[in-house]
């Protein structure tokens, strides 16, 4: 899978903690149903609980051909 970051998330991953990793996003993505967002247009959501953390992962991400442009990923819990 083919990943861009937007300058958010670029941001974000250097001023936190970096738990998130490009393989949670790609599993996420993965394996779960695609969900438009509710406030932007044009923008998707996947929820997944990743296996061995036993969290719930939210990634904002759109679709660019054959790229995905991710916005921002967090913890749901």
């Amino acid at each position: 899978m083919n990943i861009e970051y937007s300058k958010h998330w670029i941001k974000k991953q250097q001023n936190k903690r970096k738990d998130i990793t490009n393989d949670m996003i790609e599993f996420a993505i993965e394996n779960s149903e695609i969900l438009k967002d509710k406030y932007w247009k044009n923008t998707l959501n996947a929820i997944s609980m990743i296996p061995h953390s036993g969290r719930t992962l939210k990634v904002v991400y759109k679709r660019k051909n054959q790229k995905v442009f991710i916005i921002t990923a967090y913890w749901l819990d």
